[in-house]
């Protein structure tokens, strides 16, 4: 479910808006949380439980570390929470191209696994590294609510595309976080603004590249043009993505980290 689709802005959004304010304080979360699942699962529900899994492997660890944190255990269990996570996102990511490099070396035959891609796992595995590591350098206690640490890692807002949160940023506002009209005046001018980086310049962008890919043999200047047209393509994607994800946090109360603060004049990569 795309944030510029029609599903997600016509019957999505708005559900889970009503169903946000009309929920208890205290429910809130699970709210989001359920609504996160189910935004999750409408491409492919069968991956939900891998995700699940990733969020009771940081919970459970988290507990482990914050009770072993004055003894080499904690760096054990630090150890294999990111072994795990690390795990994950290497086989899904690349046990094809592993299995490639090895047929194209060695002349074998081995059969590729075909294995799909999970949307958003390069988020939330590192979302759940956060939360263990934080936990480890003592920046925050372990969190003793599962559905809270679930909807840190599952929010829907930023689990397709970012930004990667830290779980330090946000522990505080998964607890009590305001939510006034300003910050929501505010998500809605941020959203719009991402919206129209997605529609109306990245996917025009995206249309004038397809049409270069197409063609059997380009100028010299339409290849440059496409060069500049591909590049800020990339940039007003990732930007709109960002702008969407801020915006809706803010929605919800949530305060979301810059993470896309001009790239193509920064002085370094970092």
């Amino acid at each position: 479910m795309l944030f510029s689709g029609i599903p997600f802005l016509f019957y999505f959004l708005p559900v889970v808006i009503l169903l946000y304010v009309i929920t208890p304080r205290r429910l809130k979360n699970t709210t989001l949380l359920l609504c996160s699942l189910f935004f999750y699962g409408w491409g492919e529900p069968r991956l939900v439980p891998l995700m699940l899994f990733a969020i009771l492997s940081a919970y459970v660890f988290g507990l482990l570390i914050e009770r072993f944190s004055n003894s080499p255990l904690a760096k054990v269990f630090l150890g294999l929470s990111v072994i795990i996570s690390l795990g994950m996102l290497g086989y899904f990511k690349y046990v094809d191209f592993f299995i490639e490099s090895i047929n194209a070396v060695t002349g074998l035959g081995l059969p590729l696994l075909n294995v799909a891609l999970p949307i958003g796992i390069s988020f939330y595995t590192f979302q759940a590294m956060s939360y263990t590591i934080d936990v480890y350098r003592g920046e925050t206690p372990a969190q003793k609510n599962p559905i809270d640490l679930a909807t840190y890692v599952a929010l829907f807002p930023q689990l397709i595309a970012g930004p990667i949160v830290r779980y330090s940023a946000v522990a505080e506002q998964l607890v009590t976080r305001t939510h006034t009209l300003e910050k929501t005046a505010e998500g809605i001018r941020r959203f719009a603004l991402g919206l129209g980086k997605k529609v109306l310049i990245a996917n025009v962008l995206g249309e004038f590249c397809t049409a270069f890919r197409a063609t059997e043999h380009p100028s010299v200047v339409f290849t440059w043009i496409y060069g500049i047209a591909f590049a800020l393509q990339i940039y007003f994607d990732f930007s709109g993505y960002s702008d969407m994800a801020i915006g809706l946090g803010k929605f919800f109360g949530f305060t979301f980290m810059e993470n896309f603060n001009y790239p193509f004049i920064s002085k370094s990569i970092s």
